[in-house]
């Protein structure tokens, strides 16, 4: 239950960040912090 809640938050995220960046490089930069981001909610 809670890492479905966790992907549902990571990929709101991820296309707002997708939505406010401008240039590929700032897309892989918002990909990667969401992911770091779940990465960090999943091993607390």
């Amino acid at each position: 239950m809670i890492r479905n809640i966790l992907f549902a938050l990571a990929a709101g995220s991820l296309t707002l960040g997708a939505a406010a960046c401008n240039t590929v490089k700032g897309a892989g930069q918002d990909i990667e912090s969401v992911g770091q981001a779940g990465d960090d909610a999943i091993n607390k």
